[in-house]
């Protein structure tokens, strides 16, 4: 096993670890660990709200959950020799949860969740139909998933880090925060909002502190959307195996990482839509000198996916077009598209006796395809979203018997 270089006590918050991470970025937060080329090392992660949702069936954590906290990041880490123009090169070698030997009161600890997000704290791909908040809390067996919430589904998690980046330059810190606060400006009371703003309220900086701690704060960006720097990309298929390469914008790359993920479909669709836990990393970190000019790569980072994930052979796949629920018809719109699919996906589980909020709930959490799949054909664009039939206990395709009954159980706690 890799030394671990970022230990983390689940029992404890972000704030009173041994090493302290941060939920910001912005180039001048002190690295928290320096590594080398070559080297390969574990980070434990916490979940991405430091321990605020709970294993109960209340979704009251869920409507209140603090989105000044997040994410909780562990590192960063400094990596010898990397300059701006390099190639950071990072190979996730393992992802899991952090063994634990009880359950305990605290996601990491053999369970994770997925909560739909309500519209006034983040809301979701579909808020406008699911505007409150719920919870749906999964238990891990090995690499399986089931949850007390969601009955009657059983499948193997496709476990991914939600987000992992590189320290952004100074210049790009101010680019972000103009394009952003000009985006909000066209609607500055929307719920949700359009971005976040820099928010000096419960940010956590590794080891600054006075003047410095208070200008980094007012300047830093949120974590909450991917940018050049990676991010919070929510791509499931970084699984083990994976290869990335990050752009380096300052000296030591400063690579954070954090928000594992047990499982996740395609889109991430509920917000918090992943099976969000807390957990531990390896990784193994090398550097392509001047890599960013040989390959072209200079925002966005390019990554090879690994050959770990679940492997579904069968499939039943809804599809949706760019026309909203009202019949207002709108130019090859594939995010519409896409939510068409998603909604037409939860109408059909209902058949068989989950809730809306159910089903939506295993569509984030599960290992589900989603594909635009026609974005050329004026004025509809299609996307499908592919649910593997292997997951549930009764057969989902559509009979001459009709759907099955199934109990839904205790149903997904609303806030």
């Amino acid at each position: 096993m890799p030394q671990n270089l970022f230990p983390l006590d689940s029992a404890k918050p972000f704030t009173d670890q041994q090493i302290t991470g941060h939920n910001r970025w912005h180039p001048d937060i002190p690295p928290a660990v320096t590594v080398r080329p070559g080297d390969e090392f574990r980070a434990d992660c916490r979940e991405w709200f430091d321990g605020h949702i709970r294993n109960d069936d209340s979704a009251e954590d869920i409507r209140t959950a603090p989105m000044s906290k997040v994410h909780a990041l562990s590192g960063p880490f400094r990596v010898e020799g990397a300059r701006p123009g390099d190639l950071l090169v990072v190979d996730i070698l393992e992802v899991g949860p952090i063994p634990q030997e009880d359950s305990g009161p605290l996601a990491g600890q053999g369970w994770g969740y997925t909560g739909i997000f309500a519209k006034a704290n983040g809301g979701s791909f579909l808020v406008d139909q699911f505007p409150d908040a719920y919870k749906a809390v999964w238990d891990f067996s090995g690499r399986t998933a089931t949850s007390r919430h969601v009955p009657h589904v059983t499948f193997t998690g496709i476990t991914h880090p939600g987000l992992m980046g590189t320290a952004p330059s100074a210049g790009m810190i101010g680019k972000w925060n103009a394009r952003e606060a000009a985006l909000i400006a066209t609607d500055p009371d929307r719920l949700p909002p359009l971005a976040l703003p820099p928010e000096p309220q419960d940010a956590v900086l590794t080891t600054l502190s006075g003047a410095d701690f208070d200008r980094v704060a007012a300047e830093a960006c949120r974590t909450a959307p991917p940018r050049e720097n990676g991010g919070n990309m929510d791509i499931k298929n970084l699984t083990a195996g994976s290869r990335v390469f990050y752009p380096v914008y300052v000296d030591g790359a400063n690579l954070s990482v954090g928000d594992l993920h047990f499982s996740q479909g395609d889109g991430e669709i509920t917000f918090c839509g992943a099976i969000e836990m807390g957990g531990f990393i390896d990784l193994r970190v090398d550097v392509i000198k001047g890599g960013m000019d040989t390959y072209n790569i200079h925002e966005n980072p390019l990554f090879m996916p690994g050959n770990t994930p679940p492997q579904y052979s069968e499939w039943l796949a809804f599809s949706g077009t760019s026309v909203t629920l009202d019949g207002e018809q709108r130019y090859l719109d594939s995010q519409l598209a896409y939510q068409r699919a998603c909604l037409h996906a939860i109408d059909y589980l209902t058949t068989f006796g989950y809730s809306p909020e159910q089903a939506y709930l295993l569509l984030g959490a599960a290992p589900i395809e989603g594909r635009f799949s026609g974005v050329v054909d004026i004025p509809n664009s299609c996307a499908t979203v592919y649910l593997p039939t292997a997951i549930f206990d009764f057969p989902i395709a559509p009979s001459a018997d009709g759907p099955a009954t199934i109990d839904p159980g205790i149903g997904a706690p609303r806030a």
